[in-house]
């Protein structure tokens, strides 16, 4: 028995009503349960307990059949219990100092000399005669880890140590404790005789000027899956987690310098490398951006590095104060913003920091706030406006960024611009060319600013009359005051879509460019006026991804007037592209553009452009239902649809797609009244989707009616037999013989069963999509035709038993389609409990059993709180729990077969000593004896154990048997509640297994 057995025994008296720890077999079941289980919140066991568990395991020695003790077998199952410890320390991304606290020597010499193995570092080869130039970058990282280690091992063991007990997970006995100890110090000695290689390795690796990359858990998988590329395209340069030069050689050389700090006791030359390798930590810790992979002590650096001085009797009166560089990382990290600001706004009258590098600092920031802080928002404009105005003293192009921020610019950033353009300008020391540069950029942000007021604030500062000329002022300020006369004085203040100037003369590349990336209206016309005006061509051809449905080119290319046919092209295949990424905003700018346009001239396009905003905003309004939206849509909104589905224009090319998405936002926001008594019989004849939606709300209508009314019910059923029929294609051979071809689709169906799908799809109405499962449900039973494994749904009884032909269904369409649609509407409503015990079972009859039981486990645990409660029993019908007996049976899990027989309302107690007979049995055996509260079972337990001589089982047995609350004297309730606790704690150890 294991030691994970026996402490689970200890406490099963007091054990709280939790599911149990995960144990290390667990993990050997399921390859993907470990990642799943280290990327929870708190994860129990912790990756460190999970890599003394598997080393632990891995390195028990075995018994041959003589009674003799032998090495540990190199079998399948040991070499996964090292992988996944490789594995674990791989989410610990190899961080030393956290794998030197939890582990102890033995355990972490044993876990990097498994990553040397994995890495194919050449076995009897010394590293020191390794070229780390040569090897492969995971290969030379492993090295460099298990060199790095050795060396501050080296260190730490000469540290005075507060003598620790053993954990219970390592060793609990004294002797043990001394073998380990032996151990270690065994372990010490080759590191202190190999100290000086070591060291050699380590400075051969400060000499790599490439980036390094070490082992991730992907990567581990793919080594495991296929050995033979482990110097192949998994050790590729890019392969793995990456870590900088930088990062490595700052690492390093803390690392070096402890070690020689160490040897200085008796070498005092020591100090002097332990100085200069403590220098260049400092250096690189302050030229790194981030030091997310460098782990070290500051403050023990820091002393250190004073120890050194001492020692060594350096003066540096500069050490204490950082460059550049260093003050402007040490503002971020200790979140100094404004004195961080303030640095730049010095900058930019000294010009120390290079553009390249304010232009990190400021991407940083930018890419914090993307993540969400939105509390940067304000450090993020002020460095902006500090780097424009770097920018512009140097003659620089203005970053994209700051002409952005000046679309709509705010008061307070104008002002704070202007103190930046002010302080920049030393009055003493600004040369004539600064001045004359910061006067373009003053005219320039002029120019760019749209409202008059904010123009008004930047020519009435005190600098701009500096800088500036009065004729150079007059000549800018003019042409505003005027502008901003004509815009007040105006009745309509906006200018007509038309009204737009043409004389804009520039590059075609540069226009075209434009025109590709802006998605306002206004400047769309502007930039085809002015491609029109230097240039030939149908210009909707510039973006080759610029799409309209195929239904409307001619319509559009009809178009007489070559600047309107682009505009009104240009400006759908955008909207049409922003719908797509559900960008609705500039969608419906577009479109009102396009609709403005396209009234005057046609009424044709006009009829298109109102079906193409209806189907805008059914779109819009059914993506909010879909985030979590209970908004009902306007009644103006479902009046459109309806007009739009009783459409009787002739001549009109109509999408079929906006009449499929109407229809479905009917059904979807229940407005079967229409569907199904007002639409007129001639749309439903010629629209399918209509028919189809028809059909289902009349038949949703009358769920549960009588059987006499369900006369739409078996017209929906005829009508979904159709689509998924087939028709045989037959072909003359040249001796008169008939013979059959193909299948193909049959033609008679109103919808071809791919757009059928399509629209199902669309749907996200529970009652719509629960009557639809219950169909498809019924018809794959009745193709099927396996009475003992037969899907289960709602509502079956609704649908006819038989079909007339038989041969003509497509049954794989049928099977397949069966599990589309289950399959969506899980996506829609996870904790479905009907739909989830359909997915089950259709896991079950295809004969995948661990799946069925994930899904009749998943149908349980919503609707007890995850098994908090007892689970209702119309979910856990006796049908669906010998469905579930059968799964575990198939998986050859034969204890859990025995425990889940109790929960049937007649104790199956033939099939629980059958299976308690099995003496191979794949799950935790005598681990599941706690949750068993039927004593016959118990007593044929302890009869089985005794027989087979399994003293320890037994006794695990007889334990169970012995709980006073499974006394047959106890009254019924106490009876009860001991089952039901029992069950509770078995069903959500289960979901622990097959969640």
């Amino acid at each position: 028995m294991s030691a994970e057995t026996v402490d689970r025994v200890a406490v099963s008296g007091s054990r709280p009503s939790t599911p149990p720890q995960t144990s290390w077999f667990e993990f050997l079941l399921d390859e993907m349960l470990l990642e799943k289980h280290l990327q929870k919140t708190h994860p129990d066991p912790v990756p460190l307990q999970l890599i003394i568990q598997f080393l632990e395991q891995a390195s028990k020695p075995s018994v041959n059949e003589q009674n003799q003790v032998q090495p540990p077998a190199e079998n399948r199952k040991n070499r996964t219990l090292k992988l996944l410890a490789l594995k674990a320390a791989a989410y610990l991304k190899w961080d030393l100092d956290v794998l030197e606290k939890g582990l102890t020597i033995p355990v972490l010499n044993m876990l990097l000399n498994e990553l040397l193995c994995v890495s194919k570092v050449p076995p009897g080869v010394k590293h020191v005669d390794l070229d780390l130039s040569t090897l492969t970058p995971t290969t030379a990282m492993a090295v460099i880890i298990y060199n790095r280690w050795a060396i501050r091992t080296i260190v730490l063991s000469s540290f005075p140590e507060k003598q620790t007990k053993p954990g219970p997970h390592q060793m609990n006995m004294l002797n043990i404790v001394q073998q380990e100890k032996e151990l270690t110090e065994n372990i010490l000695s080759v590191l202190k005789e190999q100290a000086a290689d070591s060291i050699m390795v380590l400075e051969g690796a400060l000499r790599q000027k490439k980036d390094f990359y070490i082992h991730t858990m992907r990567m581990l998988d793919l080594l495991a899956a296929d050995p033979s590329t482990t110097n192949g395209e998994t050790e590729s340069s890019t392969a793995g987690l990456r870590i900088s030069a930088d990062e490595l050689h700052c690492q390093v050389n803390y690392d070096l310098g402890g070690i020689f700090f160490q040897q200085g006791c008796s070498d005092p030359l020591a100090y002097e490398k332990a100085r200069e390798h403590f220098r260049q930590t400092r250096d690189l810790l302050l030229k790194l951006d981030s030091t997310l992979h460098v782990h070290l002590d500051e403050t023990r650096l820091a002393g250190y590095w004073k120890a050194c001085r001492a020692l060594t009797g350096a003066s540096e009166p500069k050490d204490t104060q950082l460059n550049p560089y260093g003050q402007i990382n040490s503002l971020i990290r200790t979140h100094k913003y404004p004195a961080l600001v303030e640095a730049f706004m010095k900058d930019n009258v000294s010009f120390i920091l290079p553009n390249h590098f304010r232009q990190s600092v400021l991407r940083e920031f930018l890419h914090k706030v993307q993540q969400g802080e939105r509390a940067l928002d304000e450090v993020c404009y002020k460095l902006c406006v500090c780097n424009a105005v770097r920018d512009a003293l140097q003659g620089e192009v203005i970053s994209v960024c700051f002409m952005q921020m000046l679309h709509k610019p705010r008061k307070h950033v104008l002002d704070f611009l202007l103190e930046v353009c002010t302080r920049s300008l030393d009055e003493d020391r600004s040369s004539e060319t600064s001045k004359k540069q910061m006067a373009i950029f003053l005219k320039t942000l002029c120019e760019s600013l749209a409202e008059s007021q904010l123009v008004f604030l930047v020519t009435a500062h005190k600098l701009f009359m500096e800088l500036l000329t009065e004729e150079e002022r007059k000549t800018l300020v003019e042409p505003i005051r005027k502008r901003s006369a004509t815009v007040n004085l105006s009745a309509n203040p906006l200018p007509n879509f038309y009204d737009i100037p043409d004389t804009t003369s520039v590059n075609i590349g540069q226009l075209e460019h434009q025109l590709i990336l802006c998605m306002d209206a206004r400047r769309i016309r502007q930039i085809l006026i002015e491609l029109h005006n230097i240039a030939e061509g149908p210009f909707w051809r510039v973006n080759s991804k610029w799409e309209v449905p195929p239904d409307y080119i001619s319509v559009i290319l009809s178009i007489k007037d070559d600047l309107t046919k682009d505009l009104v092209y240009i400006l759908m295949a955008k909207g049409l592209h922003c719908i797509t990424i559900k960008d609705f905003a500039h969608v419906r700018q577009l479109f009102s553009a396009c609709l403005e346009l396209v009234t005057e001239f046609s009424p044709k396009l006009r009829q298109v452009m109102l079906n193409e905003m209806l189907l805008l905003e059914v779109r819009a309004h059914e993506t909010a239902a879909s985030e979590g939206s209970n908004v009902r849509p306007p009644p103006d909104l479902v009046s459109r649809v309806r007009g739009y589905l009783e459409m009787r224009i002739h001549d009109l090319p109509l999408r079929q797609i906006v009449g499929e998405e109407c229809v479905a936002f009917m059904l979807n926001w229940r407005e079967n009244e229409y569907l199904t008594l007002q639409v007129p019989q001639q749309l439903v004849m010629n629209n399918p989707y209509i028919k189809l939606g028809q059909l289902l709300a009349s038949t949703c209508k009358e769920l549960p009616g009588p059987k006499e009314s369900r006369r739409t019910a078996k017209e929906l059923w005829e009508v979904v037999v159709q689509i998924c029929s087939v028709s045989n294609q037959h072909k003359r051979n040249s001796d008169g013989r008939v013979s059959l071809i193909k299948q193909r689709e049959s033609s008679i169906g109103i919808l071809q069963r791919s757009r059928f799908i399509t629209f199902i799809k669309k749907l996200r109405e529970p009652l719509v999509l629960t009557t639809l499962i219950s169909l498809f449900v019924r018809f794959h039973s009745i193709v099927r035709d396996d009475i003992v494994n037969e899907v289960t749904a709602e509502h079956l009884t609704i649908w006819p038993s038989t079909l007339a032909n038989m041969q003509a269904v497509d049954v794989e369409a049928v099977a397949v389609t069966v599990k589309e649609i289950v399959t969506y509407a899980l996506t829609l409503n996870p904790n479905n409990q009907s739909w989830l015990i359909t997915q089950a079972d259709i896991y079950f009859v295809t004969n995948q059993y661990s799946a069925a039981l994930h899904f009749y486990l998943q149908a349980g645990a919503v609707c007890s709180g995850f098994f908090t409660k007892a689970v209702a029993p119309d979910i856990y019908t006796d049908q669906v729990l010998k469905r579930m007996i059968k799964c575990c049976s198939m998986l050859n899990c034969h204890t859990q077969v025995a425990v889940l027989c109790q929960f049937l309302k007649e104790v199956d107690y033939m099939t629980a000593f059958k299976a308690l007979q099995e003496q191979t049995s794949h799950d935790a055996m005598d681990s599941f004896y706690e949750y068993i509260w039927d004593v016959t079972i118990l007593e044929y337990l302890t009869h089985i154990h005794h027989k087979r001589g399994e003293t320890e089982k037994r006794q695990i047995a007889v334990k169970a048997i012995g709980q006073t609350e499974l006394n047959a004297s106890n009254p019924e309730e106490v009876l009860q509640l001991a089952a039901q606790k029992r069950k509770k704690k078995f069903l959500q150890a289960m979901a622990k297994l097959y969640f």
